[in-house]
């Protein structure tokens, strides 16, 4: 008999541990890999080439130019690229919304910070999109202990993790950058004055 409680005792850990992993994949794992940033560098590449090497532009601020990204396609089905333009923490309501309506998305509603007026023939090295906010573990591997941390796309496609302790280097680093590629510092400083600690608890 004691032989079969102790069995039991096994395969009931066993079930408790397998239902943890399947919550903590749903939880923490799945909603975060819907917003993938790699898979916006893939987008803005494919965009790219399709528009002789230029990204997506929009004289009404880099809310409206990320929504010309999600409606060309490069992104896959324009509902579900709203996910690529958006932190793991944003729904994409105000993309599909605005897919729906044609309606400006102002740079304030954006989760992710978007660098416009490049072109595949500057440097490779400068972030064209940024979480707004940093995240416990960042997106890919959000937990809520984990450190602080934005996910940052490059203009030649790459993934950084960039932690809060070194955005500020960062940012000013970035700034240099885009100066050094045409982009006015007063716009430079713009794009980087958006972004702002999230607080530990969210």
């Amino acid at each position: 008999m004691k032989r079969w409680i102790k069995r039991g005792l096994w395969i009931f850990a066993a079930l408790v541990v397998a239902l943890v992993a399947f919550v903590a994949y749903f939880w923490f794992i799945y909603p975060v890999h819907q917003h993938c940033i790699k898979v916006a560098g893939t987008g803005f590449r494919l965009y790219s080439e399709d528009h002789d090497g230029k990204l997506p532009f929009d004289t009404n601020g880099f809310g409206d130019a990320l929504l010309l990204l999600v409606k060309s396609g490069s992104l896959g089905d324009p509902p579900d690229g709203c996910h690529y333009v958006t932190g793991g923490s944003d729904d994409g309501s105000v993309f599909r919304a605005a897919l729906a309506s044609g309606a400006h998305i102002p740079e304030e509603k954006c989760s992710r910070i978007y660098v416009q007026g490049l072109s595949e023939t500057n440097d490779p090295q400068i972030a064209i999109l940024f979480d707004r906010y940093s995240a416990p573990g960042g997106d890919h591997f959000h937990r809520p202990w984990g450190p602080m941390l934005r996910e940052v796309c490059l203009l030649d496609g790459s993934m950084q993790l960039i932690a809060e302790t070194n955005w500020s280097r960062f940012s000013s680093d970035q700034i240099e950058l885009l100066v050094q590629n045409g982009i006015s510092r007063a716009t430079a400083q713009h794009y980087y004055a958006l972004t702002k600690p999230r607080p530990r608890s969210q």
